[in-house]
């Protein structure tokens, strides 16, 4: 399918040659004028796909009070930054200080940022949030925030993020890159010249077999996020699908909630690939933060109370409304077909001085 952005970009391959992976998914998710999070609320049942806080109102109170324990963990400083980055349509952050009204002083402290460059979603946000709306800012980059100590919340951002991709071939590791084959239409293919590159980027990982593929997450925001909390403190929750480090190709396009070609129709599809949270734990680390998990996203909500949560929302309900608490809580934390428990990771990036956040014990700390 022709779009106008598969026009740009393929008037930009004929001009430059073969782009990287990443510029391709920058393009399709973020142009200006033509980019999918640009121009479209993805989210539920008319768009491309569902996050957990669309889900159940569960999985932001439950959020709402990890962040009110943590922040008691920082000693409560009387004001603090409550960061989300990629907030969707603002449901997340509205169910957590729902939740957090139960500590008055939080919610008394927080001033809330949000850092998203959709404007589609931007007016989402700030329909939901409309009752907080004299402590609401946003951002298009995490750097814009304010100084000051913070608590940043980060559910499914990191798998929007440009990757580059290298095959193990002959020896070398080489680029993907996309280009156009003889009848115009894009098409992936091979860096023929090694990649200087990626052997830096397996260096941790095993001897690759022919045809491995190595996926590097663009890492600047993931820098930005760990300079910040050491030098100003506070953490960082991160919730995403995704896996603790190895070779693979998760890069994957979502439409009307089922795969599809991620070179088809460039701007009408989401584009996302599979997290490494061993690279975002090594880049906090490497940055004097401590890193916890990755813990599967099913026992992180159950230590957090989940099915308490679900009990009390089905006091007093329907039969209807109970079955639906429950199916909630099943997709949120369960472990079988299109259920988020085993395959939704949580990791933590903390100021050292903080000490172990909430839901997670001193075995979990990252320590490779």
């Amino acid at each position: 399918m022709t779009t106008p952005l598969s026009k740009e970009i393929a008037a930009l391959i004929a001009a430059e040659g073969p782009m990287p992976l990443s510029r391709y998914m920058a393009l399709c998710l973020g142009h200006p004028r033509y980019g999918y999070y640009m121009t479209r609320d993805p989210l539920g049942a008319r768009g491309d796909f569902t996050t957990a806080p669309e889900i159940s109102q569960m999985f932001g109170e439950l959020l709402g009070l990890w962040a009110v324990a943590q922040w008691q963990a920082m000693g409560s400083p009387p004001a603090f930054r409550l960061v989300e980055l990629g907030p969707g349509r603002g449901t997340l952050m509205a169910d957590a200080l729902r939740a957090a009204r139960l500590v008055p002083d939080f919610g008394a402290a927080a001033r809330i940022h949000l850092v998203e460059t959709s404007p589609v979603l931007r007016a989402a946000q700030a329909r939901t949030l409309a009752g907080h709306a004299d402590r609401v800012s946003w951002h298009d980059r995490l750097e814009e925030v304010p100084d000051g100590p913070a608590l940043v919340l980060a559910n499914e951002f990191f798998d929007a993020l440009p990757i580059d991709q290298y095959v193990f071939h002959a020896g070398h590791w080489h680029e993907r890159r996309v280009g156009l084959d003889d009848g115009g239409r894009l098409v992936l293919g091979l860096d023929p010249a090694p990649s200087r590159a990626a052997p830096a980027f397996a260096a941790h990982l095993l001897p690759p077999a022919e045809g491995a593929v190595l996926e590097h997450l663009e890492s600047g925001p993931a820098r930005a996020l760990s300079e910040r909390l050491r030098a100003q403190g506070g953490a960082a929750l991160i919730i995403d699908y995704g896996h603790a480090g190895g070779y693979g190709d998760t890069f994957q396009a979502l439409e009307q909630h089922r795969f599809a070609d991620p070179l088809a129709a460039p701007g009408n599809a989401d584009l996302t690939a599979h997290v490494d949270f061993s690279a975002l734990a090594r880049i906090g680390r490497a940055a004097g933060l401590r890193a916890f998990g990755p813990l599967e996203q099913g026992a992180f909500l159950a230590r957090l109370g989940l099915a308490q949560r679900a009990e009390r929302l089905k006091r007093d309900a329907s039969d209807e409304l109970r079955a639906g608490v429950d199916a909630a809580a099943r997709r949120l934390a369960g472990d079988g077909a299109g259920e988020m428990g085993r395959l939704f990771k949580v990791l933590v990036l903390a100021h050292p001085e903080i000490g172990l956040p909430p839901a997670f014990d001193s075995t979990e700390e990252w320590v490779r």
